[in-house]
């Protein structure tokens, strides 16, 4: 079964190359100009006209089924070989009108499946075209072997050639463009499908993840419990035995106490509370967390600078999860001042948006890690949780603003929060 397979495999490739079009038109050439030239045979010639009309369509049989041949095997090459094949189908026609009577000759009518076929490929220019060259073979075929047909019997044959094949050619674009665009169509929904489906199961994952998180939550508190008692026993006792012993339980917790935060901040993000806007004022807001703020940088060593523009307006803002998103900000910016320096909470307005800032002293971030900044779970601090920046992006694009970030020349980072002061809700 393998090996048949394996037979049939180039040969489907190759019929897959072929467009529908292509396929279709060279049977509708084959069959309209072999059954053309049979029909035509049954009308009775005169002596002096008469052809071997059998072997006519036998050969003629066999040359298109040459062209379906070469169109299948070259498959690339298909509108240039059609375009010689209409060349060869408009001279052998000629020679045919031309030995059976010239302008007496009933074969002229196969200039009509001839042109008009060739306009459903070709459109209506190689039609319009394919009319004309038709025409002027009639006239000449006539004029060789007479009676001459006159200009106007040309001209009306031209007419009638070509007004039905430009006709045709003029549908059959504006079919495959239909075609074409259905395809799209059909291409983008089959894409939204697989989306959907993606998300549909990513969103099963989030619903376990979070069954799970709140799950894990009452045995980390169990485990915290039971290592403070643990700890209290340890530190009532004596002897090399009990440190040893005390420092491994504060290892214990320090690693609980970091699972519980990595706990309750992913069932934070994963429970986004939907934002409730309020007319607020930015200004009050950055004011109070810097108050708030300042006593943790004055226990590191720390300046606590506070700048806030008197033209920023009152603002339609969720003041807890805006909160939120900047003491988010803030408290990386005092992680990074771990050998001192001086952080800043600032707010300006900028034209129709206003900017809430915070730039620390510190080393500043590498373009490794500017790169996943706001990736989820990716930290670079041992006890992070990687899910803070991406609260706080989540909480900001929430006021459809943006959150972004830079290095400052002098040395340090800056964050900084643009929001829009106008901002429409559904």
């Amino acid at each position: 079964m393998a090996t048949v397979t394996a037979e049939r495999k180039p040969w489907h490739a190759i019929f897959t190359l072929l467009e529908r079009d292509e396929r279709v038109f060279a049977v509708l050439l084959a069959v309209a100009m072999v059954g053309g030239l049979a029909t035509l045979g049954l009308v009775p010639l005169r002596p002096r006209q008469r052809i071997d009309l059998f072997a006519l369509v036998v050969w003629f049989a066999l040359y298109k089924l040459g062209i379906f041949a070469l169109v299948t095997v070259q498959p690339r090459a298909t509108r240039a070989i059609f375009l010689g094949a209409l060349a060869i189908d408009l001279l052998l026609v000629f020679v045919l009108v031309l030995l059976t009577g010239g302008g007496e000759s009933l074969f002229y009518l196969l200039f009509f499946p001839l042109v008009s076929v060739n306009a459903y490929y070709f459109g209506p220019w190689i039609a319009f075209v394919t009319a004309l060259a038709a025409g002027s073979l009639m006239a000449a075929a006539a004029s060789l072997a007479p009676p001459w047909i006159g200009w106007t019997g040309v001209t009306l044959l031209v007419v009638l050639f070509g007004l039905p094949a430009v006709i045709v050619g003029i549908v059959a674009d504006r079919e495959r463009r239909a075609r074409g665009e259905v395809e799209g169509l059909l291409s983008r929904l089959q894409a939204a499908q697989q989306e959907l489906l993606v998300s549909e199961r990513m969103a099963t994952v989030g619903r376990l993840s979070l069954k799970v998180a709140h799950e894990v939550r009452n045995p980390i508190s169990a485990i915290e419990l039971n290592a403070e008692m643990l700890g209290d026993i340890v530190r009532g006792r004596t002897g090399t035995d009990m440190v040893e012993a005390g420092g491994l339980v504060t290892a214990i917790r320090d690693q609980v106490n970091t699972l519980d935060a990595l706990t309750e901040e992913y069932l934070a993000f994963a429970r986004f509370p939907q934002a409730h806007f309020e007319e607020e004022s930015v200004n009050h807001l950055v004011e109070e967390l810097a108050a708030f703020v300042r006593p943790v940088a004055d226990r590191q060593g720390l300046s606590m600078h506070v700048e806030t523009d008197p033209a920023v307006p009152m603002m339609e803002i969720d003041r807890a999860l805006l909160r939120q998103a900047i003491l988010n900000l803030v408290k990386n910016g005092l992680e990074a001042l771990s050998r001192g320096g001086a952080l800043t909470i600032s707010s300006r307005a900028v034209g129709d948006a206003v900017e809430i800032a915070v730039t620390d002293t510190g080393p500043g971030i590498s373009p490794d890690v500017g790169d996943r900044l706001f990736e989820q779970f990716f930290t670079t601090k041992p006890q992070g949780t990687g899910l803070g920046l991406s609260i706080s992006r989540q909480i900001i694009e929430e006021h459809r603003g943006e959150l972004r970030w830079a290095n400052r020349p002098g040395g340090g980072a800056v964050f900084t929060i643009r929001l829009p002061v106008k901002v429409a809700h559904a």
